[in-house]
């Protein structure tokens, strides 16, 4: 996290939870009413502080950054940095390629004061450089803060406001429900392509900056991403994820009229708003039948296989109850590589279970995801180039039902936005951006490949970087 007073910035980074970062004593040390932050999840590669956002440079005005995605032609980008701007990349991070571009941009004006329209023809040519996914915020020292999401508006970025005795205050934030937290009502979501800036002394200005705007949203913070409590794009993902729960019912009704499910059981805690429809939709119980630690993070994020595996038995304990002779469906939000799943289900027959059957209110996740998920490899998706029926004998369940793409997209209808067409590439392999061929994925599988993860942590960072300009 970094502030701003009086022309200083005052900076936090370390690693590890919010809550254990930023402790009293280094909130106190954060001063001003003006700030940035930003927190990821642990990728390979991504361990060090040195790579924590948000980053910094001093030319012009003193510009810090922060952005969720992944630039897709970021190895063109820190060519040009360097060669034609004059900039130096200290880091692995595509999130302080865009700051150089961004604040190149903006030096471009010349301007000791900057205009709101400086800023926003320098977002503009941000977007004309830069290709992929990305939603930003920056602090220009001394003048405000700017958010700014790419012309497809593949990952989400919404504002919001609040009133304050000393006028009103505005918030910028991935998710609406960091404004419900702290008692800020939500505005709207940042258009594709636009930004909004928001002087020291809380001026708020919005311009669409894109010549040719189109939202596609990624679908799968509807999947497993976002918090259920969150509004994206219009959309309340809790109501998304009880339609998922519905098609989920009828798929198994039309292919399976005679089963034999006693219970139905979400896998916590993604999946338990798809579950509890399912299973009133199908007139089945919906049982809790694990019980969740809650210091273990998401499973499906953490590096290496053999720390997966040991932290779904520390992250989920059985309840014995609700599985001893009993037929038992299990919903997951998805499935990547099939190690939660599988280690799940071995538990559920542990536990006594008569048959175990699963369901993904997703469907299979078959192709990498380009635009700032960390999916593993194709060839470590345990659906890439397997059948429903193939998938569900690796993972050991008696069988597996998938979600159908069309009811996925169909469970997103309905808000107050009209989206035409959604970034759906790590089901179908079609990438929005129109930039992304065999040969770019190509070469990635082939660096990846030849990269024991295991040995060598910085490889997710190297790979970040090899995206080809072709």
């Amino acid at each position: 996290m970094v502030t701003s007073k009086q022309g200083r910035l005052f900076l936090r980074k370390a690693d590890g939870l919010v809550r254990d970062v930023f402790r009293t004593r280094h909130m106190k040390e954060l001063l001003g009413h003006i700030g940035i932050g930003h927190v990821r999840y642990p990728v390979e590669g991504s361990a060090s502080t040195a790579e924590a956002q948000p980053f910094y440079v001093n030319s012009p005005y003193g510009i810090t950054l922060a952005q969720n995605g992944n630039l897709t032609n970021v190895r063109q980008l820190a060519k040009e940095i360097f060669e034609a701007d004059l900039r130096h990349i200290n880091t692995n991070s595509d999130a302080e390629v865009l700051l150089n571009v961004f604040a190149h941009e903006l030096g471009q004006g010349g301007a000791l004061q900057p205009t709101p329209d400086d800023i926003f023809n320098a977002v503009g040519r941000v977007h004309e450089r830069c290709r992929g996914a990305y939603a930003v915020v920056s602090m220009i020292t001394g003048h405000g803060v700017v958010g700014f999401r790419d012309p497809h508006g593949i990952r989400p970025i919404v504002f919001g406001s609040r009133e304050t005795e000393q006028g009103t205050e505005y918030m910028i934030a991935s998710e609406s429900v960091a404004l419900d937290a702290l008692g800020f009502s939500l505005i709207r979501d940042v258009a594709p392509g636009e930004a909004v800036y928001i002087t020291e002394d809380g001026q708020l200005h919005t311009r669409q900056c894109a010549r040719n705007p189109q939202l596609t949203p990624c679908i799968f913070e509807h999947v497993y991403l976002a918090r259920p409590d969150s509004i994206i794009d219009g959309i309340s993902v809790y109501k998304a994820r009880m339609k998922m729960g519905e098609k989920l019912a009828d798929k198994i009704l039309r292919e399976r009229p005679d089963h034999d499910i006693d219970v139905i059981i979400p896998i916590p805690d993604t999946s338990r708003t798809s579950a509890l429809e399912l299973a009133h939709r199908l007139g089945v119980k919906y049982r809790e039948g694990f019980i969740k630690n809650r210091y273990i993070g998401r499973t499906f994020i953490m590096p290496g296989q053999a720390l997966r595996k040991k932290s779904v038995r520390q992250k989920l304990n059985a309840i014995e109850l609700e599985f001893r002779g009993k037929n038992v469906m299990l919903v997951d939000d998805s499935i990547v590589r099939g190690t939660t799943c599988q280690e799940i289900i071995q538990m559920a027959r542990n536990a006594g279970a008569n048959k175990v059957y699963f369901c993904s209110a997703a469907p299979e996740v078959r192709y990498r995801n380009v635009y700032g998920i960390d999916m593993p490899s194709v060839q470590d998706l345990i659906a890439h180039n397997r059948t429903a029926e193939e998938v569900g004998e690796l993972i050991g369940a008696d069988w597996l039902l998938f979600q159908d793409l069309d009811d996925l997209i169909a469970s997103t209808e309905g808000g107050k936005v009209k989206i035409d067409r959604f970034d759906c590439s790590v089901f179908d392999g079609q990438y929005v951006t129109g930039d992304i061929d065999e040969n770019y994925l190509n070469q990635i599988e082939t660096l990846q490949a030849e990269l024991d993860f295991e040995d060598k942590p910085q490889a997710n960072a190297i790979i970040e970087l090899y995206n080809s300009d072709n």
